[in-house]
């Protein structure tokens, strides 16, 4: 029976030796990702914050690249779209939009969450469903905590916060997470078919 290095990720193990050179393109693509991901928008009438595909890719980023890059991955994001690039929500860029706009506090939370959810899937949470699920929930808790401490200030209500800005996304995120663990087990699978060969 094969077994795995206890800080070894999904990614490193189809993609060793994973070098700076491959470590930087994972980055890159990841943050690419992420940035496609929010032009999936889904305007919600009754608040400011849309139903976007970002938090998929921020969950998948941590998973797949590990604590590490998986943040790296997300502060690259953030980066492309505050120097300008359409990289945000439905093609907006710029400082402006990253610091000053209702979906600040989730955006900024993106590294964290990436990191959590990294850290766990190293230690083994992206083995089994139900634990990988447990990896991306922490994670997405971590990305709506941070959007809803952002509207708190926003609307001056932690209520009226959680009912504009989490209460909406919650379905949604847990959509988002059982399609994201189911793909983690399978993955480990094909990996010890091809150890196995």
């Amino acid at each position: 029976m094969n077994t795995y290095a206890k800080a070894e990720t999904l990614t490193g193990a189809f993609l060793a030796p994973l070098d700076w050179a491959r470590s930087a393109a994972l980055v890159v693509a990841f943050s690419l990702l992420t940035a496609l991901a929010a032009q999936v928008v889904i305007p919600l009438p009754f608040t400011p914050v849309p139903l976007t595909g970002q938090t998929f890719a921020v969950l998948l980023a941590g998973a797949l690249l590990g604590s590490r890059l998986g943040a790296l991955a997300m502060i690259a994001y953030l980066c492309e779209g505050a120097v300008g690039l359409p990289f945000f929500r439905g093609g907006a860029g710029g400082a402006h939009y990253l610091l000053l706009s209702p979906t600040t506090g989730y955006l900024l939370a993106f590294p964290l969450a990436a990191f959590v959810t990294g850290y766990l899937a190293e230690r083994g949470w992206d083995r089994r469903y139900a634990s990988a699920a447990a990896a991306m929930a922490l994670g997405s808790f971590v990305i709506l905590a941070g959007g809803w401490a952002w509207l708190a200030l926003f609307f001056r209500t932690a209520g009226e916060a959680f009912r504009l800005g989490v209460a909406p996304f919650i379905l949604g995120d847990l959509v988002k997470i059982a399609l994201a663990a189911a793909a983690l087990p399978a993955g480990w699978a094909l990996v010890r078919r091809k150890d196995a060969r």
